[in-house]
């Protein structure tokens, strides 16, 4: 098999994206209230805005930019959120709307033996901020840290290189332990996701160590000017981007804002162009105000809760479907999503290629009869019940609706709330909960089901394990038949149903909300950018 541009299943990937498209109807299948079609939440322009009809762009002008949080590193092998690092690095590859991968600083990534031996080709010419040229040896050098270091978001899916060695200056081939269809995919995920794609400069590297968290230089549209933790950030253009005209803005200004409120009255008020939008509240009330636009798809994954499955009570499945069977998902939109909650039973969406029927059928409903029952009988065996919810400071008000819902069936909360950037860096990956929310939403299912399900994800934080479904998700990884696949997922999404591996409760409301004179958004689901195409008509 030989790719170029290498496809993922992109006829599976567009029955997808048009699932995505048809389940926009689905907000209010738990609640709706009175939202009119204008004001109401819907999926709209989700991978960003139609640049060619934007007209030419103007260069100039600085973005600033409401990040819901501090920004903890900038080190891609250190696992964080970070939506400026792609302005920093670039990608190697993308992915598509319609499930590709896509060349991007690279040129091309081909397979000629079904997925065991890879070779990557590097554009001519691209150079780091710093002068250096981003070569077949600096690609070796960061998927080598990502090797080393088993801490790092992108270890599980480097540590399936056997060897790796440069062809020439511009090639890398890798051979792979096993052979994996979706091998590309690594290169084209965003930070969070953890990412083989986002090259740092190995100057850089031999320079700072890992204190290359403070001090990022890579081969993106922009470079960082000056950094004032827990105020601003200002990253300059890169007058040597690759993109010839690229980037059309001279600057960029990072300001974190963790609380919700003031996030959105600072973008109401006209005090920054763009806000990184993270809850449902702040996009009703975008998608009701002329003054802003929305760029927003609901995704697979979603909001849901972690059950440490490595504490009392949740390691006892008992006291998970109670929480589950607690929560009257009517009762949580209409207190806490404006009467709009796109509900989710599942890892994929209803009309998904991936839904097993099966997945929703086995999903408890909400029966709080039944969920006391499950806690009484818990007691009865020597449990306590009572857990502790953490979550972030944004999110009080859901905590108390958990609160009361749990204390309807038995069970006693003790809240805990912290700012973002803690929340992120230390309660949830420490494993020091029992029971957290979190969003996690994804539009190509590999490797997003691994992070979230496989017993080694990087984003299972629960400690959730099922060898079965870590069976099926390698298998699902490294098919190249997309009736195998499909059939591989709907397999764990039924599984982890059955063992309730998280807690759903709603589809993604990751959003990025701008004013109207800014232009060229060019976005992933998850919020991510490629800064470079942005501009502002002023």
């Amino acid at each position: 098999m030989r790719l170029r541009s290498t496809r993922v299943v992109a006829a599976v990937s567009a029955v997808l994206c048009a699932t995505l498209i048809a389940a926009c109807g689905a907000v209010g299948a738990n609640t709706r209230g009175a939202a009119d079609d204008a004001t109401r939440v819907r999926q709209l322009d989700p991978y960003g805005a139609d640049l060619a009809a934007e007209g030419t762009p103007k260069s100039g002008g600085n973005l600033i930019i409401g990040n819901d949080r501090e920004i903890v590193s900038f080190d891609p092998a250190r696992q964080n959120g970070n939506v400026a690092a792609q302005a920093i690095y670039d990608l190697l590859f993308r992915i598509g709307p319609d499930g590709t991968v896509q060349p991007w600083m690279a040129s091309s990534i081909d397979t000629a033996d079904n997925g065991l031996t890879w070779r990557l080709g590097l554009r001519e010419g691209v150079k780091f901020s710093d002068g250096t040229a981003l070569d077949a040896d600096a690609v070796i050098i960061n998927t080598q840290r990502h090797i080393d270091k088993p801490t790092s978001p992108a270890h599980a899916y480097a540590d399936q290189i056997a060897s790796m060695r440069a062809v020439d200056p511009l090639t890398v081939e890798f051979t792979l332990k096993a052979p994996l269809g979706d091998f590309p995919v690594f290169f084209a995920q965003a930070f969070n996701a953890g990412s083989l794609g986002m090259i740092v400069s190995p100057a850089a590297i031999a320079q700072y160590g890992d204190d290359i968290a403070n001090h990022p230089v890579g081969a993106g549209p922009f470079v960082m000017d000056s950094w004032i933790r827990d105020n601003k950030m200002i990253l300059k253009k890169n007058p040597n981007y690759w993109r010839t005209g690229q980037p059309y803005l001279d600057s960029i200004e990072f300001r974190p804002l963790p609380d919700t409120e003031t996030r959105y009255s600072t973008m109401q008020n006209g005090d920054v162009d763009m806000i990184y939008g993270g809850y449902n509240n702040e996009l009703v009330r975008a998608f009701a105000n002329p003054n802003m636009k929305v760029y927003y798809g609901p995704g697979n994954g979603g909001f849901f809760f972690y059950f440490n499955f490595q504490q009392k009570p949740f390691d006892d499945r008992r006291m998970r479907e109670a929480v589950v069977r607690a929560v009257d998902l009517n009762a949580l939109g209409a207190s806490q999503y404006m009467g709009q909650l796109i509900g989710a039973d599942g890892l994929f969406q209803d009309d998904s290629p991936y839904h097993s029927p099966e997945a929703s059928a086995a999903w408890p409903a909400y029966d709080p009869e039944k969920a006391k029952q499950l806690v009484q009988d818990y007691v009865a065996s020597g449990g306590k019940a009572s857990f502790a919810f953490s979550t972030s400071r944004s999110e009080v008000s859901l905590g108390e609706f958990v609160q009361a819902q749990m204390a309807a069936v038995g069970i006693t909360v003790e809240l805990r709330f912290y700012d973002l950037a803690e929340f992120t860096s230390r309660v949830i990956q420490s494993g020091d909960f029992n029971l957290i929310s979190w969003v996690n939403t994804f539009d190509y299912p590999y490797p997003g089901a691994a992070r979230l399900l496989r017993s080694d994800g990087n984003v299972n934080y629960g400690k959730y394990s099922n060898p079965a479904v870590d069976r099926l998700l390698d298998e699902a990884g490294a098919t190249t038949d997309a009736a195998k696949r499909a059939k591989d997922y709907q397999q764990v999404e039924l599984l982890s149903n059955q063992d309730i591996a998280v807690a759903w409760m709603s589809r993604s409301y990751l959003s990025t909300i701008t004013k109207p004179d800014v232009k060229g958004v060019d976005r992933y689901l998850s919020r991510d950018l490629f800064y470079g195409s942005l501009w502002l008509d002023r």
